[in-house]
């Protein structure tokens, strides 16, 4: 989604007429140039999410209550364990974390995988208790070490774009940020804050 939003908007630049007074070959770069940028490879993004793996102690607030206006955060704290699959750069994750006072308990699994073609991550949870991979998986990529991966799926009755924000990157550290969209990408709640360390 993201790669096709870029190129459309390439194509569209690319089509626009000199503004007045400015002459064509000022306008437009040289041709050796133009093939030069148009020859420059896509980032090679497979080694994104090698900062992850391994164990993690997990720090998470939830907002609960989305889309209406709530502050009520509930926290947890627990593991996030991650590791390659067969030697690939796809990797796995299994995550478990607990509020003890509220007696909550969430575990989940995620699976994200590269595509070389696209550049892109697709990342998938899955629902062991229900053997169910949910689906759409939210696609997208790293830019200056931070991630920004979207889907748009039905929640409530209505449809919302979902955003996942990894940041804060460090050996001992880093922070996935969950947001949902109403309005099409106007405004983002964000609802899921997970603090990673070791």
């Amino acid at each position: 989604m993201l790669a096709t939003l870029q190129l459309s908007l390439l194509s569209l630049t690319a089509e626009e007429s000199p503004a007045p007074g400015v002459s064509t070959s000022q306008k437009q770069p040289s041709q050796s140039s133009a093939v030069s940028a148009q020859a420059a490879p896509l980032r090679d993004g497979a080694h994104d999410f090698d900062f992850l793996i391994g164990n993690w102690k997990a720090h998470i607030r939830r907002l609960p209550d989305r889309l209406v206006g709530s502050t009520t955060w509930i926290e947890y704290d627990g593991i996030s364990n991650h590791k390659k699959i067969l030697d690939s750069n796809a990797n796995f994750e299994e995550f478990e974390v607990d509020n003890p006072e509220k007696h909550l308990h969430i575990k989940a699994q995620t699976l994200r995988l590269y595509n070389p073609d696209s550049h892109q991550w697709s990342i998938y949870t899955l629902d062991l208790d229900k053997g169910a991979l949910n689906l759409p998986p939210v696609v997208g990529q790293f830019t200056d070490n931070r991630g920004e991966f979207y889907d748009q799926e039905q929640y409530k009755g209505r449809s919302i774009l979902v955003r996942y924000v990894w940041l804060n990157i460090s050996p001992k550290s880093a922070r996935m940020e969950q947001s949902f969209s109403p309005d099409g990408g106007k405004t983002w709640e964000t609802n899921w804050i997970c603090e990673l360390t070791r």
